[in-house]
């Protein structure tokens, strides 16, 4: 029976873990306001090592349209910049000769639509791995040997149970998302 729980307490966490990932994915996708957020992963060469961006400057948003960011070395501002343009955010950054301004532009109709696609395949994404989490439970609670089979199906419950909340808190997720991309 402990070993019961223990397998449960394993596919919570693995699908917190899933629900984590599909969140922090969706910050990425921009919805039209400035959020520094949107370039976490864009990695600079600082002394030859690629290191992520926040780690090599300070990021800041005056207002809901443009990006500040402030390297600790004015010798970076150039590397930023590049870093940012061969990140395919379709955006334009420009420089004052102390920091790099990124002015977010105005999102497009056709555009929102294919950013709602996009956050509809990142959480069906996180949708199949919480599945896949309830598939390898299930195989393994049915391999312990010594529970009976009326035990078994309790927890199959169970991790049925816990699948459906993480499927609904990632379909709010995405509901959340559409609606910031699709507001206008």
């Amino acid at each position: 029976m402990e070993e019961l729980e223990m397998f449960l307490d394993e596919a919570k966490d693995l699908m917190g873990k899933a629900l984590t990932h599909a969140s922090n994915e969706l910050t990425k996708i921009r919805a039209g306001k400035a959020n520094p957020s949107m370039l976490d992963g864009i990695m600079v060469s600082y002394y030859g090592a690629m290191t992520p961006l926040n780690q090599v400057s300070s990021m800041t948003t005056p207002d809901a349209r443009s990006i500040f960011i402030k390297p600790w070395e004015k010798s970076l501002i150039q590397e930023i910049e590049k870093a940012i343009r061969d990140a395919n955010l379709g955006l334009n950054p420009q420089n004052d000769g102390q920091q790099v301004i990124v002015n977010i532009p105005m999102l497009t109709e056709e555009r929102r639509k294919q950013l709602v696609k996009q956050v509809s395949a990142e959480c069906e994404h996180g949708k199949v791995s919480v599945r896949n989490i309830r598939k390898e439970t299930n195989e393994q609670l049915r391999k312990i040997k010594g529970v009976s089979e009326d035990d078994v199906k309790n927890a199959e419950e169970k991790v049925q149970k816990l699948t459906d909340d993480y499927i609904l808190k990632i379909d709010s997720l995405l509901k959340k998302k559409e609606q910031e991309i699709m507001t206008v």
